[in-house]
């Protein structure tokens, strides 16, 4: 991170992975997160279907720049996937991480930073 922070990511890279991601856990460690890695840039809109804490999404391109973000997503309280909004994608990114909601305010995360990893 910008300033230094690091975290450890679960790199997700299947795409029935892709499609669970944080479903059904109850805690995130402070210092953890989720990558999803795609396999070519496009759009990719997320959701917090069954997903049970708040979380912050982090588009990232292929030169490791964030180019969206989405803070303090809440989970969607439907028992209905049809009925749960689909949460940014509205840039080309490869790259998608996802970090208990917080946290890119904490660190200062502003479009335009570059991610190492």
């Amino acid at each position: 991170m910008p300033g230094g922070a690091r975290f450890r990511a679960e790199v997700v890279t299947s795409k029935f992975d892709m499609s669970r991601g944080m479903m059904f856990r109850e805690t995130l460690a402070p210092d953890r997160g989720m990558l999803f890695v795609h396999g070519e840039p496009g759009k990719y809109p997320y959701w917090m279907y069954q997903v049970r804490i708040p979380l912050d999404l982090i588009w990232i391109d292929q030169n490791r720049l964030i180019i969206e973000m989405v803070a303090n997503a809440e989970p969607c309280k439907s028992e209905s996937a049809a009925k749960c909004p689909q949460i940014g994608g509205n840039r080309r990114a490869l790259y998608v991480l996802e970090l208990n909601a917080g946290m890119a305010e904490k660190h200062k995360l502003k479009l335009g930073d570059r991610l190492d990893f």
